[in-house]
């Protein structure tokens, strides 16, 4: 479906976004992106620049694009070594609506509001779930500052 990929390209390229850079990674191939997201305000991962690999299946958008952090990020859903995000909308609920940007959009969202009960990083989860968000957060400013700056 590179005609729906070439139409969400042409529209990146009209609008000026804060808080979201999107982009094929190669000239031809519009089957790989990369994405630059911000930290959301208010968040520990405030100010923090993070890259995200996607990879469009060739029978996009009827499924959905497999993303990565390539940003190391200390995140309950996001898995520190691998960089997988568990996020619903990247697997059940997927629907042909979304674009790469709304994507993009969720994963900025789920930064702001962790879901500790589906845990790809035990720890970030645990530290939640245990009720230490101050312990979470000073962690996810360290790992953002390390890692995101």
């Amino acid at each position: 479906m590179a005609a729906r990929l070439m139409k969400e390209y042409k529209v990146l390229q009209n609008e000026e976004l804060d808080d979201i850079i999107l982009y094929p990674k190669d000239d031809g191939d519009l089957f790989k992106w990369t994405a630059i997201i911000k930290g959301p305000p208010d968040t520990p991962y405030e100010d923090g620049k993070f890259e995200l690999d996607i990879k469009v299946p060739s029978n996009y958008p009827l499924q959905p694009p497999t993303i990565k952090f390539v940003t190391k990020i200390f995140h309950p859903n996001i898995h520190f070594k691998t960089g997988e995000i568990c996020l619903d909308l990247l697997k059940t609920s997927w629907s042909a609506i979304y674009t790469l940007q709304s994507v993009c959009r969720s994963i900025i969202a789920l930064l702001s509001l962790p879901e500790a009960d589906s845990p790809l990083n035990c720890d970030a989860g645990n530290l939640i779930r245990n009720g230490d968000t101050k312990g979470h957060d000073s962690l996810a400013k360290m790992y953002t500052r390390v890692f995101a700056s």
